[in-house]
Parts: C-alpha cells; sequence; structure tokens
C-alpha cells in the first residue's frame, strides 16, 4: 500500500466553507470518514474553532451552492442532506450525504473511477487550503488520476502534490520527514525562507504576502506551513526532556 497526499488551495468565493476557514485562522475540519460509489459521497466532518466560527461554517454547510468535495462551479443539481450531529461551543461533528449527477465529479469520485474500490481517504483543512491523503494499492495510476484532478479544478483552485511514498503507519496526515522535529520538506523550507528574508526579526524585514511572492506560492500557503511548522516546534520543546525553565531566560 502506499498513501498519496496533495493539497487543493481555493480561492476566495469558490468554496464557502473555504472562505469561512480563511476568515477565522483559528479554525479547523478533518475528517471522521468519508466514502463514496459511482452514484453517491458522505462523509464525517470534526469541525474545531471558536463559536462564531464554528457557526460560520454550520451556516457554510447549509449553502445551496455547497457539496461536500464536488468539484463543479455551477449548480450541479445535486440532491444534498447535510446534519449536525454534536454541537457544543468549541466542535461540530457534521455529516453530508450528496447523489451524484452526470455533471457532478469530486475527488473521491476521481480516486475511484481511476484506482477502483477500497480505498481510504482523510483530509484536513484550514484557511483556504484542503489536504488530502489517500491509502491506496502499489500499482495505482497516480499520474493519471493527479492530469484528470488538475484538468477538473480549473483555475480558480491551485492543486499541489505533496507527497507519495510507501505506507508508513507512524506518519500522519501532519507528518514529518527525516528532519527530527516534526517538519516536512515544505514546512521546513518555508520557514528557512522566512529565517533568511527577516521575518521574524523585529520590525519584519519583510511581510508574509511579499515572502510568498518571493516563493511564487500563494500567501495562504505559506502562512498555513509557518503555522505549522511554528506548531511543531513549540510541541517539540515542551515535549522535550528538559524543562520549559531550561530553554527560556532567567527572571
Amino acid at each position: 500500500m502506499r498513501e498519496f497526499v496533495f493539497a487543493l488551495e481555493y480561492d476566495p468565493g469558490t468554496n464557502p466553507v473555504a472562505d469561512v476557514l480563511a476568515d477565522h485562522p483559528d479554525a479547523r475540519i478533518r475528517s471522521l470518514s468519508c466514502h463514496v460509489t459511482p452514484d453517491s459521497l458522505w462523509r464525517v466532518d470534526h469541525a474545531t474553532g471558536p463559536t462564531e466560527a464554528l457557526e460560520a461554517l454550520e451556516a457554510a454547510y447549509q449553502d445551496a451552492a455547497y457539496f461536500a468535495d464536488c468539484l463543479v462551479r455551477d449548480d450541479c443539481g445535486a440532491s444534498c442532506e447535510t446534519q449536525v450531529l454534536d454541537r457544543s461551543s468549541d466542535t461540530r461533528i457534521v455529516y453530508t450525504f450528496w447523489e451524484r449527477t452526470d455533471e457532478c465529479t469530486s475527488v473521491p469520485h476521481l480516486a475511484l473511477e481511476h484506482f477502483g474500490p477500497g480505498l481510504l481517504f482523510e483530509t484536513d483543512r484550514e484557511g483556504r487550503r484542503h489536504r488530502w491523503r489517500i491509502v491506496l494499492g502499489d500499482e495505482a495510476p497516480i499520474h493519471d488520476f493527479f492530469d484528470a484532478l488538475d484538468a477538473e479544478v480549473g483555475e480558480c483552485t491551485g492543486i499541489e502534490m505533496l507527497r507519495l511514498t510507501d505506507l508508513d503507519p507512524d506518519r500522519s496526515l501532519d507528518a514529518s520527514h527525516d528532519d527530527g522535529l516534526g517538519l516536512s520538506s515544505d514546512q521546513l523550507e518555508a520557514l528557512r525562507a522566512a529565517v533568511e528574508a527577516g521575518y521574524y526579526e523585529t520590525p519584519r524585514a519583510v511581510e508574509l504576502s511579499e515572502l510568498a511572492e518571493a516563493l511564487e506560492i500563494p500567501r495562504s500557503t505559506l502562512s498555513y506551513r509557518l503555522r505549522r511548522a511554528e506548531a511543531a516546534l513549540a510541541q517539540s520543546v515542551v515535549a522535550s526532556d528538559d524543562s520549559l525553565e531550561a530553554v527560556l531566560p532567567a527572571r
């Protein structure tokens, strides 16, 4: 088995859920399950964040123009059902089911068409970035699928291939390579570029948008990578054998 990881980056106004996540950087959605047949798709999502963000996400899920993972920009005529299974101040569990029409397509449907049944899907959404992890067979035609996906997403959605490796049971969706700090190669590259450009200096020598332009990636993508890298570094410090007092300056 192999894991194939890639990300979609939605432009403003092209995905109601992505628009809400972009407006609320503290919110995040991870899939608990995702299942596909040739004629339908259903999934359960776990959303976390401030109450205001979750209320906006709940409304976005109910948007008549939104079908979970459908890549069609115009009204595809699908029949969609959305149900909140659990609601609290900082969590939403949302079930979505839709029946496909001739005009509809999605990442899971394209994967089913190219790879066949028996696939495992995992997704993670922050900001305008929607990251997919698909567990599939060793002989799956990755390039044919990626070409088909690229043709479907159009110009309003960026697409980036992140990883294709043999399945590693110890690797999560945000897994690291061999850096020893919990950073992916993309996160490490972004962090190195930010440090070298003076992004972390006081005052900053470069703004995030300028750095993103220099790296030729969307600003939201760079922001996501830096936030994940910073989180990984913070967790590494806290989880280390040394106490925080050992790394903080004496008072």
